[in-house]
């Protein structure tokens, strides 16, 4: 009889920031298939999604990967339910209206590496800063680059578990990096860039580092660039239409919603969102061709395929929900009067 540790992974009722949670399960004889994940449950009184007097809520599993750092281990990522079956109030991915992935998503996830010890990104001496930014952004030696080693790891765990994984960059500050994912499907979009970070989180656990998603950490007067998730999605309209006008009809479906995309596109956005550091101002809304200071870019590359290709939202906040992202842009494109 063999035994497997089925890592189940899901996320906590703290509003509006939600944490991951996990906990392990031994299973004797795992088929390695999601259908062999049996329902779990949890103390949702310990997560803020549950009273004590009825505090159990149901683990649902949605999506499976080997575990690449656990022998005969797999990660499970769930939706969390009440105890009546029902999607929890939390469950973000619950309410995505993509039954057909017709809708792909590439998520560009930054993020700080902070040392525990100094609680500052890694190179950054204790009482006061490195060398303005400028020679970070993507830089190569020991003097601008800070944290290679735990952001190659990450890349290897993610591509060995199975991710679709698509490359990593040192971003614009000093200490700060970023990943990216791509999927067909927005709630495996969601469900992929999750796990990532949980292998990405569960890491740093060996290094006496952890990772920080506030969008903008430095604080909102530094001159730092803050950290973001830019969503790129396509549907097969933007996929095929080769149409300019089309473009721009479904651009302009983003511009009546502006409060409802801002609602779910990460806490302290407004620290980020400036006008400043390749940002538009949080309460206005634009598009361009090729434009990192819009709202929304349109990729040049869909242009020149004879606007046939996706657009990049570049409002979302590096500590957004991908699910609620995703959710929302879903529906806003379906909106559009094409």
């Amino acid at each position: 009889m063999s035994k497997t540790k089925l890592e189940y992974i899901w996320l906590d009722g703290y509003f509006p920031t939600q944490n991951m949670r996990s906990k392990t399960k031994v299973v004797n004889d795992f088929g390695g298939k999601l259908e062999d994940c049996p329902m779990w449950s949890f103390d949702g009184s310990s997560t803020r999604q549950a009273e004590g007097g009825s505090s159990d809520c149901l683990l649902k599993p949605v999506a499976i990967f080997p575990d690449p750092a656990r022998k005969d281990g797999y990660l499970v990522m769930t939706e969390v339910l009440n105890a009546d079956g029902t999607p929890h109030e939390s469950n973000g991915r619950a309410t995505i209206e993509d039954e057909d992935n017709d809708f792909w998503f590439g998520f560009e996830q930054e993020y700080f590496i902070m040392d525990t010890s100094t609680e500052l990104p890694l190179g950054f001496p204790r009482g006061g800063y490195p060398a303005p930014q400028g020679m970070y952004y993507c830089s190569v030696g020991g003097k601008n680059t800070h944290g290679r080693h735990i952001v190659e790891e990450h890349a290897d765990l993610c591509i060995a578990a199975g991710l679709n994984f698509e490359g990593i960059n040192q971003e614009v500050a000093c200490g700060q990096w970023e990943f990216q994912l791509f999927a067909k499907g927005a709630k495996l979009a969601g469900d992929e860039l999750w796990v990532a970070r949980y292998l990405l989180d569960r890491l740093t656990e060996s290094y006496g580092y952890y990772i920080e998603y506030h969008p903008k950490p430095l604080g909102k007067d530094m001159d730092w660039n803050g950290s973001g998730m830019h969503a790129n999605f396509s549907n097969s309209t933007l996929r095929t239409c080769g149409d300019k006008a089309t473009y721009e009809k479904i651009c302009e479906a983003f511009r009546p919603v502006v409060k409802e995309h801002i609602s779910v596109y990460g806490e302290f956005n407004d620290q980020r969102l400036t006008g400043l550091h390749e940002t538009a101002a949080i309460t206005d809304f634009s598009y361009g061709i090729s434009d990192r200071g819009a709202s929304i870019r349109i990729p040049i590359a869909t242009v020149e395929s004879g606007w046939k290709g996706w657009l990049e939202d570049r409002r979302p906040a590096s500590n957004g929900d991908p699910y609620k992202i995703a959710g929302r842009i879903v529906k806003t494109v379906k909106s559009a009067k094409i």
